[in-house]
């Protein structure tokens, strides 16, 4: 159960916000799962932050992945202007905001197309991370602890 939680924050455009409803609704206690729900989506952070913009341009020189390539690009980049604006607390912001089009790959990427050092980006994606799983994990557990107290029960 606990490698099914990380492979599904590991996922993009899931990550977290798809792995703790999981885990609540396995009945996995809160803090196992958010816990193992950051873990897996820290993994692969520090390696995009280093590779997103050689893995783009690769993609984009060839003919199968360019146009792949280049509406991640785009939809990347239109979160730039939190971050142009708000720097290390914007990056913070964008990766807590638990909406698809947010979280820790789109900060990763965004923070590795626009040049952070990764000594910065690093902890306020992490940063971010944590409020997300804090606001799903409430939500998912809340809820279904809702629906036990009303004797719903899935």
């Amino acid at each position: 159960m606990a490698l099914t939680i990380i492979g599904i924050a590991m996922t993009p455009v899931l990550e977290l916000r798809g792995s703790i409803p999981y885990g609540a609704a396995c009945g996995l206690p809160a803090w196992e799962t958010i816990i193992l729900s950051i873990i897996g989506n820290m993994l692969l952070v520090p390696l995009i932050i280093l590779c997103v913009r050689s893995g783009l341009n690769w993609l984009k020189s060839q003919k199968l992945f360019r146009r792949f390539a280049e509406w991640s690009e785009q939809r990347v980049m239109k979160n730039k202007g939190v971050i142009e604006k708000y720097k290390i607390i914007g990056l913070i912001i964008l990766v807590a905001i638990p909406l698809p089009g947010t979280g820790a790959w789109t900060g990763a990427m965004l923070a590795g197309l626009l040049n952070m050092r990764i000594k910065n980006a690093l902890p306020a994606i992490f940063a971010g991370v944590v409020i997300a799983a804090v606001v799903v994990g409430g939500v998912s557990y809340g809820f279904l602890g809702a629906m036990d107290f009303f004797g719903l029960h899935m």
